[in-house]
């Protein structure tokens, strides 16, 4: 019996030796794992500061090819990026040593496994906003190459609204021939261009594009108003007293235009921009699209009740538009003037094209 017991005795201090050295070994493996996953981490931080460097630097390199800076200048911006992207990387790493600190002195959670193994991701690099570290909780991972400011962007794109007086040319006459009301008939343009520099060096001259929706109002005088019998439509005097005749046409369009006039250039030592502000500029162009809607609005008095009537019918309006147009302004604000090449009525006695005046902003 005490021989069983002693095998036995014997048996459970083997197994516990063995445990405690199985132990110490996985720490010192995992600890092992620890450190390279630590120089690993400072190694990505290096590699991050020298890619942004080197595109930092390319950007240089580029505005001296453009002859916007000199070559002396250009040596002297590739120093301080240098000396930058250096501190960087010393700051970067001691923030990431001072955090892993931080966390294994105050018993946080750890960003590494059992095994040593990197798990938290907001451990890996960086602050999530380098700019504010007020508000520091952790690292993240961050492309420096990808994150990296544009340094000149050749397009932009900028909000257009436009709004003034309306009218019609009639039968290739003047103003003095048409039916509505001159200073009562009016336009609305609204859109969004896109603005690019066409140029390879300075800021002009420039194409603008994009989609715009127009809406022309006629007002009628005379107590006329429209009237649709099958593929004509004709003007005629409404049976009672008018207070409104009014016909609105809405149209989508795509507007082009080229833009010239110099533009104010901003420059910083990482980006470079091109702002209106201020300054003189004119542009040339036309559009082209389509009706989307054509409606005649109606006010008068009939047996003592104010009616209003709004009739949406085509009126056979031209369904393709297209024109040309011009402004000339400065800074945001312009004088600008369209004229439709395309007829407003087809198939009609009355020949009619459309012309608007007013003021357009460009929202740059």
């Amino acid at each position: 019996m005490q021989t069983i017991t002693k095998y036995i005795i014997a048996l459970l201090l083997s197994l516990y030796i063995s445990n405690v050295t199985a132990q110490e070994t996985n720490e010192t493996l995992a600890k092992s794992k620890k450190e390279e996953q630590i120089i690993l981490l400072k190694d990505k931080i290096r590699a991050h500061e020298k890619d942004a460097l080197k595109v930092e630097v390319e950007n240089i390199n580029d505005r001296v090819i453009k002859k916007e800076i000199t070559y002396e200048k250009g040596e002297d911006l590739k120093q301080e990026a240098a000396k930058k992207r250096a501190l960087n990387i010393e700051n970067r790493i001691a923030l990431f040593e001072n955090k892993l600190a931080f966390h294994e002195r105050n018993n946080l959670p750890t960003p590494f496994d059992e095994d040593g193994n990197l798990k938290r991701k907001e451990f890996d690099l960086t602050f999530k906003n380098l700019n504010d570290v007020s508000n520091f909780t952790g690292f993240t991972v961050i492309d420096s190459v990808k994150t990296q400011v544009k340094y000149d962007l050749r397009t932009t794109n900028e909000l257009m609204f436009a709004g003034g007086y309306n009218n019609a040319i009639v039968d290739g006459g003047s103003l003095k021939s048409s039916p509505y009301k001159i200073n009562q008939s009016g336009f609305m343009e609204i859109g969004w261009n896109w603005k690019t520099r066409l140029g390879l060096s300075g800021n002009s001259p420039r194409i603008k594009y994009g989609l715009a929706l127009q809406v022309n109002r006629y007002q009628l005088e005379d107590n006329k108003i429209f009237v649709q019998n099958g593929n004509t439509t004709t003007l005629e005097t409404f049976s009672e007293d008018l207070k409104l005749s009014e016909l609105r046409i809405t149209n989508l369009v795509v507007p082009v235009y080229f833009e010239f006039g110099k533009m104010r250039k901003i420059e910083k030592p990482d980006r470079v921009r091109y702002i209106n502000d201020g300054k003189f500029k004119f542009g040339l162009g036309g559009y082209a699209g389509l009706r989307t809607g054509t409606m005649l609005k109606l006010k008068y008095k009939q047996e003592g009740d104010n009616v209003k009537e709004k009739i949406k019918r085509n009126y056979n309006t031209n369904p393709f538009i297209y024109g040309v147009g011009a402004y000339v302004g400065v800074g945001d604000y312009s004088l600008y003037m369209k004229y439709d090449l395309s007829e407003t009525f087809k198939n009609d006695a009355l020949k009619q094209n459309n012309i608007s005046l007013g003021v357009r902003m460009d929202f740059d």
